[in-house]
């Protein structure tokens, strides 16, 4: 009696052997007997994909950490940041330390008829000199109140960033000062802490405050007084009025004084000062309380200033008379 060969084991000979993909179509149908759904065959750029994915969710937190450093520390740069920027230029910090003075300091602008349009022509000539059509006839004519108007714009600049700003006045206010400032700067009506007056100064302070600082007086002073109302000449004259503020003060019956300048300076120029440099000294006593240190930040280099008693640059006496009369718009 012959055996019989089970159904599922007999092959037909000329059936080809299993190879390449259907090696693994049967691997895969292993998997699937044991629960695994057979799929096709995965691509290289697949298992890349899928490597990735696997990666990516691996590294979700260590994304998530590393997010959060980032965000503490550009938070940490930009209160550094903030902090170096409140020691420097930080206009709304500084002005809750300022300390206002008291002191009234007033640019006395009733001088606008004697400041004359300067002739540039070969540096000698003046247009107070010369006729009127030969004055038109030079184009590099230039008015001397265009230059007050820049020192009263300086002035007020500094005294709004000033620590101890002063009550500043400018009084006698019109003419061609206020016309060249409509001309060239009409935000000037906006200008805060400031009072810009047409009165004169006599008819707003009373006359027992007043001081008129000029170069001229033989009275020194040594200390300011934040009670007084001290008056700066509005003049840019380039020396031509002589002692003309001094006179004023006398005339007046008023106060006068000059900076303390010869006790602590040398200087090659004249010790007349411009009306900004006045403006500045004043405000930087009132920082500093040291004359010395109030001089020597505010003066300009071409004024050849040294410390009284020692001996100046030679450089610094190149500096001719003319020179310094042209490039500096002094007030007496």
């Amino acid at each position: 009696m012959s055996s019989e060969t089970p159904a599922e084991n007999i092959m037909p000979p000329d059936a080809p052997e299993l190879g390449g993909k259907g090696k693994s179509c049967a691997r895969q149908v292993g998997r699937q007997e044991e629960g695994t759904e057979c799929l096709e065959p995965m691509s290289k750029r697949q298992r890349k994909k899928l490597l990735k994915q696997k990666q990516w969710e691996e590294q979700k937190d260590l994304r998530r950490q590393k997010r959060k450093e980032k965000r503490q520390k550009r938070k940490l740069e930009r209160q550094s940041k903030s902090d170096t920027s409140n020691k420097g230029n930080d206009r709304k910090r500084m002005r809750r330390e300022i300390v206002p003075s008291t002191l009234r300091l007033i640019v006395d602008c009733s001088f606008d008829d004697l400041m004359v349009p300067k002739l540039l022509a070969h540096g000698k000539a003046f247009c107070g000199g010369l006729s009127e059509g030969l004055c038109k006839n030079k184009l590099c004519c230039i008015q001397d109140v265009k230059k007050l108007h820049k020192q009263i714009q300086r002035c007020y600049a500094e005294n709004r960033k000033a620590f101890h700003p002063v009550q500043f006045y400018l009084t006698s206010h019109g003419g061609q000062l206020k016309s060249n400032m409509n001309e060239n700067d009409k935000g000037w009506v906006n200008w805060k802490d400031i009072q810009i007056r047409t009165e004169h100064y006599s008819e707003l302070i009373q006359k027992e405050d007043l001081v008129y600082l000029t170069s001229d007086s033989p009275d020194i002073l040594s200390e300011l007084d934040e009670k007084k109302a001290y008056v700066i000449g509005g003049l840019v004259d380039h020396n031509h009025h002589k002692g003309i503020t001094y006179k004023k003060a006398v005339e007046q019956g008023i106060g006068h004084a000059q900076l303390p300048l010869g006790n602590f300076v040398k200087m090659n120029s004249r010790k007349v000062l411009a009306v900004n440099h006045v403006f500045e000294i004043i405000l930087a006593y009132l920082e500093k309380r040291d004359w010395k240190e109030a001089f020597f930040s505010v003066l300009p280099q071409r004024k050849g200033a040294v410390p009284l008693g020692e001996t100046n640059d030679s450089s610094q006496h190149a500096l001719s008379e003319k020179e310094d009369e042209d490039n500096d718009s002094d007030s007496n």
